[in-house]
């Protein structure tokens, strides 16, 4: 699996997004592609450069339900897209 972090700012942690009620998800791409994808549509509306990271799957989950955060698989069957930024 994937995730984003910001470039050059790894020590920091993944990416996340917040869903409809605030709270934080995070997003583990099972295939790269779809994450440079994801990336690319972020760097545009956020500005900001973002790294792709592989991580693994059994230890990335096991490791947002021990601290309890919320987490999506995105497959390649999955459409996602940034949510809008505050600022449009």
């Amino acid at each position: 699996m994937f995730v984003l972090t910001l470039k050059n700012q790894e020590d920091d942690g993944a990416y996340a997004v917040q869903d409809k009620h605030g709270e934080k998800v995070l997003f583990l791409f099972e295939e790269e592609d779809d994450a440079e994808r994801y990336a690319m549509m972020l760097e545009v509306q956020e500005d900001q450069e973002m790294t792709i990271v592989e991580v693994d799957d059994d230890l990335a989950i096991k490791t947002c339900k021990l601290h309890e955060y919320k987490y999506a698989v995105i497959t390649p069957n999955d459409i996602v897209i940034p949510p809008k930024s505050k600022n449009d």
